[in-house]
């Protein structure tokens, strides 16, 4: 999810022939609800804009596991690996 228009979203999904839905937020409102908005530091500059997280939802949509603050490196692997233990 992003903040990236719904247009965008698809265009990209398109693009790409995802069989899936690509979630937009333009107005930021989900994502600060989820706490993946806010303040962050890159290189000595604050600003405001998406936090890296991860959110994983069983099919009737209740949260299983909550990764906020991610780091890209690794961070795929660890899912699989938590997602393999909630089997």
């Amino acid at each position: 999810m992003s903040r990236d228009k719904v247009a965008s979203h698809a265009k990209f999904a398109g693009k790409l022939g995802l069989k899936y839905s690509i979630l937009a937020d333009p107005d930021t409102e989900f994502l600060q609800a989820l706490g993946a908005w806010g303040q962050k530091k890159l290189y000595g500059k604050v600003s405001q804009g998406p936090i890296r997280s991860t959110f994983v939802a069983a099919p009737g949509g209740k949260l299983l596991k909550v990764y906020p603050k991610v780091k890209a490196k690794g961070h795929a692997e660890q899912v699989l690996a938590d997602l393999a233990e909630l089997k």
